[in-house]
């Protein structure tokens, strides 16, 4: 892990390196709704193909923060919630397309 990669936050929780990241409450409070609302569903994750295209998607974007590829409008660590089903694009419109609800129990 190198300095870059270290996130430090000053005593509002807001990123010293980039002010315009989401303070890190927002970040916890954002995280935590995704995360109990994935497991809520049984942790369903989307297929590789979609994993890529979300991938995709968040490295086009402008609010990207690719150093350490977080989305700069929630905080949200990609590699993680572009599996989840579950999971939206924050921004609007969606950069992410509609998961359909499936019935099968298997998880891409």
């Amino acid at each position: 892990m190198t300095d870059n990669d270290i996130i430090e936050f000053d005593e509002d929780g807001v990123s010293k390196q980039d002010p315009n990241t989401p303070s890190i409450f927002k970040m916890i409070k954002s995280f935590s709704r995704d995360l109990a609302k994935y497991i809520k569903e049984g942790a369903p994750n989307v297929s590789p193909i979609d994993y890529a295209e979300r991938l995709d998607a968040c490295k086009a974007c402008p609010n990207l923060k690719p150093s350490i590829m977080r989305c700069g409008l929630c905080g949200c660590l990609l590699e993680h919630k572009a599996k989840w089903t579950t999971a939206e694009c924050p921004d609007k419109p969606s950069r992410w397309k509609t998961q359909e609800k499936s019935t099968d129990s298997t998880n891409g």
